[in-house]
């Protein structure tokens, strides 16, 4: 019988808040941060297009487990919408299939937005991640198919205009997971009469991570040239962010290290106490500062759900 095979690499956990460069897919960020980091595991939580920077949430190790509580947090962009073309990718990258001499003004810009606040119906780009009969839109899009791809509701906490040129505009979104940035621009263009695409695009912000929290791509290369590896590895680690920072909107208990040991070992805990949560769907429990796991609170136990090393 052979034996198992041990994994590749370090088995570390933890996010990196990369501020991602134009130009760099979001899986080739991946890819080179779990190379850089020697790590077993790597994940990101929220695709960038390559035509847009900042924010892209990495998770390493056992903070993969953690990722789903990211994609569904809030994020910010900031975004250029250029007047006059529609593009098949709504973007830069594609070609122009809509062109228009007219140009809206301030007051006609701000007049839509309210429109596009709250909760509202939004159909993807067609060249997206979305699934259609299993395949990706974007594939499809490629292949030259035209993709019907159905609406679906997203929502729009906070819409801000930020400047007007005469060729286009800046804005400010603070969105719901699901939303297409892309699709915001291409609406625009047709409700003001005057087709539109995205030309810049930037993430700032995806919940519960803030911007001050982001590290530069170039900056994390910049420390291959240190010949020690453990000094390298040392000055990587320095940069990730505890596992448990994902889950920080989720109610906590403080537990024992013999708790802990028992929901490691998948077994629940009883909660105890005048002040223990009587019921909840998810919650953390830590001992010592530290992520033990994620499970639900019923009928006095702590039962878990996901368990950490």
């Amino acid at each position: 019988m052979s034996k198992p095979r041990k994994p590749k690499g370090r088995p570390i956990s933890g996010w990196l808040i990369l501020d991602k460069p134009v130009d760099f897919g979001s899986t080739e960020a991946v890819g080179k941060i779990k190379w850089l980091f020697n790590a077993q595991k790597a994940g990101h939580a929220g695709t960038l297009d390559p035509l847009a920077s900042g924010m892209l949430p990495i998770a390493l190790g056992d903070a993969t487990k953690t990722v789903p509580y990211v994609m569904d947090g809030r994020k910010i962009y900031e975004f250029t919408v250029s007047w006059g073309e529609e593009r098949t990718t709504d973007d830069l990258e594609g070609e122009v299939t809509n062109a228009s001499d007219n140009r809206p003004n301030e007051e006609e810009i701000r007049a839509i937005l309210p429109a596009y606040t709250g909760r509202i119906s939004q159909i993807p780009p067609q060249f997206s991640a979305i699934k259609i009969a299993g395949e990706r839109a974007y594939d499809l899009a490629r292949d030259g198919e035209v993709v019907d791809i159905p609406a679906r509701e997203v929502e729009i906490f906070r819409l801000t205009l930020l400047k007007v040129e005469t060729d286009r505009a800046f804005f400010e979104v603070e969105c719901g997971k699901g939303t297409y940035v892309r699709s915001l621009a291409r609406d625009f263009g047709r409700d003001l009469g005057c087709y539109a695409h995205i030309s810049g695009l930037r993430r700032s912000y995806v919940a519960p991570f803030g911007e001050d929290m982001m590290v530069p791509l170039a900056e994390l290369i910049a420390l291959e040239q240190i010949e020690d590896r453990d000094e390298r590895l040392a000055a990587l680690d320095a940069f990730l962010v505890d596992t448990g920072e994902a889950l920080s909107a989720l109610p906590q208990i403080r537990i024992t290290d013999d708790q802990a040991h028992r929901l490691r070992m998948g077994n629940p805990i009883i909660l105890r106490g005048r002040d223990a949560p009587v019921a909840e769907p998810e919650a953390v429990a830590l001992a010592n500062g530290k992520l033990i796991a994620i499970g639900e609170i019923g009928e006095g136990e702590f039962r878990p759900k996901r368990v950490f090393g």
